[in-house]
């Protein structure tokens, strides 16, 4: 729960839909004098990002999106009308043709569809992810794996100070090192280099503003945060330590349809390995031990703005 600015003694909802490279998500939440609180979340793994050779969207994942946002309706009609904002992220930024998506899901929305460039959306994943800050003084920094690209922010309070967007996304990983379903060392450690070489560009104007903290702030990271600890490795939070160890157990599966962790959803098997090959290359370009995790990302930052301008 994150306090915010008294606007009115009358409670009121917002939502916000994030049409993510891997997941859609829809969050309805409800304003009460100074309390912000979600009473709706619905999150599906839609593989919006999943492409043809020539870079577009597949028709069967703009049906999966569209079936999905159906769903997503029916609960926004069955308890709004609310102030809603809609944003789309990589797969959307990228895809040739995604008028073939965007047109027939604002006219089933109602709504317009706002398309973030990788700097917004990285603003906007700092934005949510400071209302949760309990030291907001300490400079942090926030990293969101996504489906089709990872969002660095360099922070302060609530002020970012550098923001970086890579197509680095464990969907198209996954399609990249995976796509056959079996897991290899020599897959895996290649989706690593090739993370941890784009990574490490950052790492000399980073290394300028040193950082107290790394946070965590994506459905990959809180997902390996969720293994880590269900194995015992760590209480919480994840370090260089429980991610190799955890690579040893994912080799040991050899086909991505043969794994079963404690602590992994059914809908994250496909893409776990290519989450985790991403975020050990991301650990080895920063040159970092360990990160922490926040519930706040995208959405509760598209929320935040949206109650800021009524």
């Amino acid at each position: 729960m994150t306090e915010t600015s008294p606007r009115s003694p009358q409670a009121f909802c917002l939502a916000a839909v994030d049409l993510g490279s891997n997941s859609f998500h829809l969050n309805i939440t409800r304003v009460d004098h100074d309390q912000i609180c979600p009473i709706h979340t619905l999150s599906e793994r839609v593989q919006l990002g999943e492409e043809n050779d020539s870079g577009a969207l597949t028709p069967a994942a703009v049906g999966r999106g569209l079936a999905c946002l159906k769903r997503f309706k029916q609960l926004l009609d069955e308890t709004g009308p609310y102030p809603i904002r809609v944003v789309g992220t990589h797969a959307l930024r990228r895809a040739k043709n995604r008028s073939d998506f965007i047109t027939p899901a604002e006219a089933l929305l109602g709504t317009p569809i706002e398309i973030l460039h990788g700097e917004e959306e990285a603003r906007l994943i700092y934005t949510g992810v400071a209302q949760t800050l309990s030291d907001s003084q300490t400079p942090h920094l926030v990293i969101d794996v996504g489906g089709g690209s990872t969002e660095f922010i360099l922070g302060c309070d609530a002020k970012p100070l550098r923001l970086e967007s890579l197509p680095l996304g464990c969907v198209s990983y996954g399609e990249a090192f995976f796509s056959g379903g079996d897991i290899t060392a020599a897959r895996f450690d290649a989706a690593r280099q090739q993370a941890s070489h784009a990574v490490s560009a950052l790492y000399p104007s980073f290394s300028h503003a040193p950082w107290q903290e790394t946070i965590g702030a994506s459905g990959t990271l809180i997902a390996l945060e969720r293994i880590v600890v269900a194995a015992g490795w760590r209480p919480s939070g994840i370090d260089r330590a429980s991610l190799t160890a955890l690579r040893q157990k994912l080799l040991s599966f050899h086909r991505v349809g043969d794994i079963d962790l404690a602590g992994l959803s059914a809908h994250r098997k496909a893409v776990v390995t290519a989450g985790l090959a991403i975020t050990l290359g991301i650990f080895d370009g920063l040159r970092l031990e360990s990160m922490n995790t926040s519930t706040s990302a995208l959405r509760e930052g598209v929320i935040h703005e949206l109650l800021a301008h009524i």
